[in-house]
């Protein structure tokens, strides 16, 4: 056990790195609980005395919020919790949820110095997690209160983790702070995207909850653009948030991909949350079918363990590169194999074949898939890949899953006016988030592209920041215009 209570760090030669419990493969893909249990007090102030408080804090530099580790580490040791949890949530709106689905890995553990040195990681993301939804139990979490009101509004379009993180910062401040999002409960990907076994769908409501308690409106099923115009949002809101994220699904490029069978990510992940939430949903599952999920990504890995949960007889990930080149957590990537996923690494779709019993488009019945070798690398830094003539091979399929990424919708369906890049996303001050319009920002991966929560959060923040100058400036116009 590490000597905490004097506030003894660097005890990662004597401590072993250790995660909360994981529970059992063959029970945890029964369901859609959460797989990783909870620190209890003293599991979590002895990992976090295994940081070395290194000098330069290469976790806090790799963290995109760059929230002050090595100090709630500190904290968390010497048993001072309450004051941990302020430090860690005073550069993030939801340390809770970064804290269960950051890839931790590849950010701020990924950069620890004493897992450079072989000792194993520092469990940062745990002790974030635990930190968090302690102060949640202790009633640490503070009401959201301004501490003077302000007469300007503010409308945010998506209720994501970027549209929530400004949400409450402008809030915070005292503007008055209206979400519009085409869903019907707030969350973004975070309720609907994110499977409930990765994140307790209870976690994102009670902050959504938080939010309107302290007085942020949220007007749901609502489509920006098509059930109120965007020229009428700039009308009744002095300044505009821009946080749609980015859902269209990038396709399969190979013959027979419009065959019955053949369904984005998106929709199926938002299905099963549903049905989690306790909606009715007719949408088909993966029960008893055999499933080929297309991609290499967080969110195919999201598919395939939804899919062994739904009871799916098979369950095959195609990936064109190898393990390595992966794109998605590693961690996560360790778990599906664990409850039961196969991984078919350098094989790319050459064809879907469909059987045309029932006529119509043909309903799939498997994928052929080229095997693909690396070779030298492209533009982006990573190697190429290439078909092995010769080499291809078939996977039986009654239900394929295209996990591909995704794309910007068209955002001139929103306005005309609006700049965007040649990929489609929106085209921003890369200092202040405003776009080409005044007084209308944009945040996350709408700008960005597809990315991390974890970026969402801090763009948000970061846009946030500069709304506040601009709507001052514009108070203090309207006022000497008024004095005049």
């Amino acid at each position: 056990m590490a000597k905490t209570s004097s506030g003894q760090m660097l005890q990662f030669v004597e401590t072993e790195r250790d995660m909360p419990e994981k529970r059992d493969s063959s029970v945890r893909k029964d369901d859609f609980l959460e797989i990783y249990g909870d620190y209890i007090d003293a599991k979590a102030e002895e990992q976090a005395s295994r940081c070395s408080q290194c000098g330069v804090p290469f976790c806090q530099n790799h963290c995109p919020l760059d929230n002050n580790i090595p100090d709630w580490l500190k904290l968390t040791a010497e048993g001072r919790i309450e004051e941990a949890y302020h430090v860690s949530s005073a550069t993030n709106n939801m340390p809770e949820i970064c804290g269960r689905i950051c890839p931790q890995d590849r950010l701020c553990e990924g950069s620890c110095v004493i897992e450079q040195s072989g000792h194993g990681t520092v469990t940062i993301g745990s002790v974030e997690r635990y930190l968090t939804d302690t102060a949640w139990k202790e009633g640490w979490v503070a009401p959201l209160k301004p501490r003077k009101e302000r007469p300007l509004s503010v409308g945010i379009i998506g209720a994501g983790p970027a549209g929530l993180a400004a949400a409450e910062q402008l809030r915070e401040l005292g503007w008055q702070v209206t979400v519009y999002d085409r869903h019907d409960r707030a969350g973004g990907l975070l309720i609907y995207g994110i499977p409930n076994f990765k994140l307790d769908k209870e976690i994102v409501q009670r902050r959504t909850k938080r939010l309107e308690e302290g007085g942020i409106e949220f007007i749901l099923n609502c489509d920006v653009g098509a059930d109120i115009t965007f020229d009428k949002l700039r009308e009744k809101h002095q300044a505009v948030l821009i946080a749609t994220g980015v859902y269209k699904a990038r396709d399969l490029d190979c013959p027979g991909a419009g065959a019955d069978g053949v369904t984005p990510a998106l929709p199926y992940l938002i299905n099963s949350n549903k049905r989690g939430l306790g909606d009715k949903i007719q949408a088909e599952t993966a029960e008893g079918k055999n499933v080929v999920v297309v991609g290499g990504g967080d969110t195919a890995m999201d598919c395939v363990r939804t899919a062994i949960r739904q009871g799916a007889k098979s369950v095959t990930c195609l990936y064109r590169r190898d393990h390595a080149n992966m794109p998605g957590s590693r961690r996560e990537t360790a778990n599906a194999q664990e409850e039961g996923v196969t991984f078919e690494w350098l094989a790319n779709p050459k064809s879907i074949h469909a059987s045309f019993e029932n006529g119509g488009s043909g309903q799939v019945s498997a994928v052929r898939a080229d095997k693909m070798r690396l070779g030298k690398k492209d533009a982006s830094g990573r190697e190429s890949v290439e078909a092995i003539e010769g080499a291809e091979f078939d996977v039986k399929a009654d239900l394929v899953i295209k996990a591909l990424g995704f794309s910007p919708e068209n955002m001139k369906n929103l306005t005309d006016d609006i700049t965007v890049t040649r990929w489609g996303t929106l085209r921003v001050n890369p200092l202040t988030f405003e776009t080409n319009l005044p007084g209308v920002y944009a945040a996350g991966d709408i700008v960005r592209g597809a990315s991390l929560v974890v970026w969402a959060i801090r763009e948000g923040r970061d846009a946030a920041a500069h709304m506040h100058k601009y709507l001052k400036a514009q108070m203090a116009a309207d006022a000497k215009v008024a004095a005049e």
